[in-house]
């Protein structure tokens, strides 16, 4: 007979999942070592999560959630102003590959492991889903400024969040400040602010 979740199981397990898929990346996680860390059975794990697809899934849509909160306070903190609510987006993304263990952007380091995701690949969907999102509040906030080339501007604040992400995957926490700093100073002077 199985047994009955205990409250939380599910929480715990995502918790545990996340954490270690972060930090080790999804290729190297088993579910044997999610299993052992959570403190649970495995005929628990599969009752909450069917494949190791579904729980990267509901990982990386947590990171999503998170990152689109975290995104709009640091917007609406900027008011009206779209060379503010720009600013704001990249001061927030150099915030958060500054922490301590950051390995950049959880969404990027999928694709980056998984690169020929299939049509059907959850994770994938997650991933390119919130990227996706991510420079359209950019376009958008672009398309506000009326700028001369709004394709091009849209491309360049992109390639400078990417940069950051990418810096903070390999590069030391000083290094990683500066070129935050460097980010939103960069910022201003392409949006006029």
């Amino acid at each position: 007979m199985a047994r009955t979740p205990a409250p939380g199981t599910r929480e715990r397990i995502l918790t545990t999942a996340s954490r270690l898929f972060y930090a080790h990346g999804v290729r190297a996680i088993g579910m044997n070592r999610i299993i052992d860390e959570a403190g649970t059975g495995k005929n628990l794990l599969y009752q909450h999560f069917t494949t190791k697809d579904d729980l990267v899934a509901d990982y990386l849509t947590r990171v999503r959630e998170r990152r689109s909160d975290a995104i709009r306070r640091a917007l609406d903190a900027a008011g009206d102003d779209p060379r503010a609510r720009l600013v704001a987006l990249v001061a927030e993304i150099g915030d958060l590959v500054t922490r301590t263990g950051s390995r950049g952007c959880a969404f990027r380091n999928y694709l980056v492991e998984f690169p020929d995701g299939t049509a059907g690949d959850a994770p994938a969907a997650v991933a390119r889903g919130h990227l996706a999102d991510v420079r359209a509040i950019v376009a958008r906030l672009v398309g506000e400024l009326g700028a001369d080339d709004p394709d091009r501007l849209t491309g360049e604040l992109c390639l400078i969040t990417d940069g950051l992400f990418m810096q903070a995957a390999h590069r030391d926490a000083a290094d990683v400040r500066r070129g935050a700093d460097a980010a939103v100073a960069l910022t201003r002077r392409l949006v006029g602010a």
